[in-house]
């Protein structure tokens, strides 16, 4: 069946605004939607999903771990696209790192995805040298090849050029195609579909 997240009778409040509440819902393995506007709040429900947020009341399990719990944390691929990056980190390094935290990194789907975004030239400069666009293409490239149970993407097409937003619609086609994708959840956050073709198994919507 692969992994569920199971989100019981949840609240975020963040500020004076509440993101949900007395949520309950179950997330099966496959592409999932978050949507919402500006300010919606969907950045803050992925920040729960990751643990960087508490949740206010209610209780949530992924495969079977609770959160919070290190079992928990080891399922879960989350980088806020908006947080600066260390200084003299280059996008080999970085990820490298990454392959030794994630269980189930796939170097192979790395070096696809490198090829797809046209990443080779810029894997060896400082992030901080790259172009927005250039980060998120890193930033997507790692998440799509991290293989976790639990992918968490916000924004995708943020600064992305038309080439990049098709193929990361194609690279989510073909892990939603693959016999693997029970074995994994990939969260998305946006303020549309991105793809009338993109079979989202779950859709969220926030009412900001």
């Amino acid at each position: 069946m692969g992994p569920m997240l199971c989100l019981s009778n949840v609240a975020l409040q963040v500020g004076e605004r509440w993101i949900v509440q007395r949520c309950t819902l179950t997330v099966p393995a496959g592409l999932s939607l978050v949507l919402g506007g500006d300010g919606a709040g969907k950045t803050s429900l992925l920040r729960l999903l990751a643990g960087e947020l508490s949740p206010d009341a209610g209780q949530l399990s992924l495969a079977g771990a609770a959160w919070g719990s290190a079992g928990w944390g080891q399922q879960v691929f989350w980088r806020d696209p908006r947080a600066p990056w260390p200084a003299a980190l280059t996008p080999r390094a970085w990820t490298a790192a990454l392959a030794g935290q994630q269980p189930r990194w796939r170097e192979d789907e790395w070096r696809r995805h490198v090829d797809g975004f046209a990443l080779a030239p810029h894997l060896d400069k400082d992030m901080h040298q790259l172009s927005t666009g250039s980060q998120r293409k890193v930033l997507l490239a790692a998440a799509l090849a991290s293989g976790a149970a639990l992918t968490l993407i916000d924004e995708p097409v943020a600064a992305l050029d038309r080439g990049a937003v098709r193929y990361l619609c194609a690279a989510l086609q073909r892990l939603a195609d693959a016999s693997p994708w029970t074995e994994r959840i990939v969260l998305v956050a946006h303020y549309d579909p991105l793809d009338d073709s993109l079979p989202w198994r779950h859709m969220l919507t926030l009412a900001g």
